[in-house]
């Protein structure tokens, strides 16, 4: 790719800027009457390492991660109908969601270990081989071979979380 990102905005358009590394696109604020008008396809060079920061939460996100190189991912707010296909991570890195999940789906690759930590209780909730119908309280799960594994996920979510699945791909 000739720059870092080319993208397709539909609905009203974003400002987007590119300055020391990071690619900022900023969205005006909520407005009922374009309510699930606005939609982004964008394609990112995956000669350096993202750290995706999304403010104020999202809905219907669909990524194929796979062939970038991520830092971290971090959603101040919560997120709904989420579907990304992570990459093969090199150390640890977090997947963090501020506030809560529905509808959230994490695939990484075969042999990479997670573990989830979510802050205030969850229904439907499925950690590879492990499900669960409902669970109170804080939750924290990981699976096999987490503690000793050097490339790994973290995951946080902040508060309660729904129908959230992290599955090996």
């Amino acid at each position: 790719m000739a720059s870092m990102y080319r993208g397709e905005f539909y609905g009203p358009k974003p400002r987007v800027t590119e300055a020391e590394g990071a690619i900022s696109i900023d969205y005006p604020r909520f407005n009922p009457l374009i309510w699930g008008r606005t939609a982004a396809n964008l394609t990112v060079s995956p000669s350096v390492a993202w750290f995706i920061d999304i403010r104020d939460g999202v809905s219907r996100w669909d990524a194929d991660l796979r062939k970038l190189a991520i830092a971290r991912i971090e959603v101040r707010g919560g997120v709904n109908r989420v579907d990304l296909q992570l990459p093969r991570p090199s150390g640890t890195i977090l997947v963090r969601v501020s506030g809560g999940a529905s509808h959230l789906r994490l695939r990484r690759p075969t042999g990479v270990p997670a573990r989830i930590h979510i802050g205030s209780g969850a229904s439907k909730l499925a950690l590879d081989d492990q499900g669960f119908g409902a669970v109170g309280g804080p939750v924290r799960l990981e699976s096999p071979g987490y503690s000793a594994a050097t490339d790994r996920y973290d995951i946080e979510i902040g508060g309660g979380a729904s129908r959230v699945t992290i599955a090996n791909d």
